[in-house]
């Protein structure tokens, strides 16, 4: 693979970040310009990863895309990278952990089973294999194993505290795919009928269940910011800043997934995350 061509793979993620997980390529602007184009390759990589539940028509197919990324990776130290410009950057960025991108690719298994979270611990525990997950990988990327190792539980919180406030955005479209991710108590204890989430019906029980959700996110959001963290972390940890706003706007009162969008603009989050980052908090 040529500079040029490593050059225009990297772009190509960049833009890949910009366009489907626009939270993080702004917290990109917040990170060392030496660490950029790692973080870019890794969140480019996690986009791929995340999108294959959604991208296939049978988990059978899913199972075929993860088992594909699996052997790409092993083929990076290579330089085998298959054409596809989300690998070439990790070639191209190097350093980042492969163990820890597999381990993502095994969590991502549980996108493609029909079986409910039976619970908030269950899902809890996917939204640390996932997002919890991802950023421990920056803040080795941004600080090293040491700096990442010592803020772990802070990353845990954060992660889950994003992962959950993603769910609760997503609701709407992974209901369009036949996908219900919010945990099968929580729905029973408010009397929700998953068949009229999958329909895109608002109720009053599912309205009660995501607003349980949501405070649990604003828990570990609070136990997040509990606890200080290295300056030089923050920027892995960024994206959990921009929960607070997404999660008054589904708290509210008259509020319906499939009806009122979750966006709050650009302008906003930029001027957030700036506002987190010179505090050197989240």
């Amino acid at each position: 693979m040529t500079e040029r061509e490593a050059s225009k793979s990297m772009v190509a993620s960049l833009e890949e970040v910009c366009t489907h997980d626009h939270d993080r390529f702004l917290t990109l602007l917040f990170a060392p310009s030496a660490k950029r184009p790692a973080l870019t390759a890794l969140y480019a990589f996690n986009i791929e990863i995340a999108r294959v539940a959604e991208a296939v028509t049978e988990p059978m197919m899913g199972h075929i895309r993860l088992q594909w990324w699996r052997e790409t990776l092993e083929g990076l130290p290579r330089g085998e990278t298959r054409g596809h410009a989300a690998a070439e950057a990790l070639h191209e960025a190097g350093g980042i952990p492969l163990d820890k991108l597999q381990a993502l690719i095994d969590a991502r298994e549980r996108d493609l089973s029909e079986d409910a979270f039976p619970d908030m611990s269950a899902l809890e525990d996917y939204a640390v294999q996932t997002s919890s997950a991802l950023m421990t990988i920056a803040a080795e990327i941004l600080a090293g194993w040491d700096a990442a190792r010592n803020a772990a539980l802070p990353i845990r919180h954060a992660g889950i505290a994003y992962a959950l406030t993603g769910i609760l955005r997503a609701l709407p479209v992974h209901a369009s795919h036949g996908r219900l991710l919010l945990p099968a108590d929580i729905l029973g204890r408010h009397e929700v009928d998953p068949h009229d989430v999958l329909a895109g019906r608002m109720t009053e029980g599912l309205r009660a269940a995501m607003h349980e959700v949501a405070g649990a996110a604003r828990t570990h959001l609070a136990a997040a910011r509990s606890h200080t963290v290295e300056p030089t972390l923050i920027p892995a940890l960024l994206p959990a800043s921009l929960c607070d706003r997404h999660l008054d706007i589904m708290s509210a009162r008259e509020f319906d997934p499939f009806r009122n969008p979750v966006e709050v603009p650009a302008f906003r989050r930029q001027l957030r995350l700036l506002g987190r980052s010179l505090l050197k908090r989240i």
